[in-house]
């Protein structure tokens, strides 16, 4: 297994492909070309194993579409993808991160994130596709501060 993990913006060919790596993992991924977010695409060894993207609302930001593909987790690529996010949510002015998720509860939490009411969202959140749509209302709504 490769050791490394090079994360870059993803362009329309990476999208097709993410959409593709969502749907093979259950995640929502209808809709990724109306977000108004940014994705950027993991690689390992030239091949797409990880993916997530970042929807800017004020001092906001969702992380949204968070995904490694199953042979490559517990390697580390999900930490590398996840600083990445981190680093375009705090270059597009976000103070608050938030998230749903229905199955990485423990890992958002080992990041700094805390769990919170879905209500609690501000309204630009909650208004997002993501939080509106695409996730169901048992899926666990968690916030962090980064700035």
């Amino acid at each position: 297994m490769p050791n490394s993990l090079t994360v870059r913006e993803a362009d329309a060919e990476a999208m097709e492909r993410i959409a593709a790596l969502l749907a093979a993992n259950d995640l929502p991924h209808r809709g990724l070309d109306e977000s108004p977010g940014t994705f950027v695409a993991g690689y390992a060894d030239g091949v797409l194993v990880a993916a997530g993207g970042v929807e800017p609302y004020d001092a906001d930001a969702v992380l949204r579409s968070v995904v490694v593909a199953e042979a490559h987790r517990s390697a580390g690529f999900g930490t590398a993808l996840y600083d990445e996010l981190e680093r375009v949510a705090a270059a597009g002015s976000a103070e608050t991160v938030y998230l749903l998720t229905t199955t990485a509860s423990a890992f958002f939490r080992e990041r700094g994130f805390e769990t919170t009411s879905r209500a609690d969202a501000p309204p630009a959140v909650r208004g997002s596709t993501l939080f509106a749509e695409r996730c169901p209302a048992s899926a666990t709504c968690m916030q962090k501060e980064i700035a």
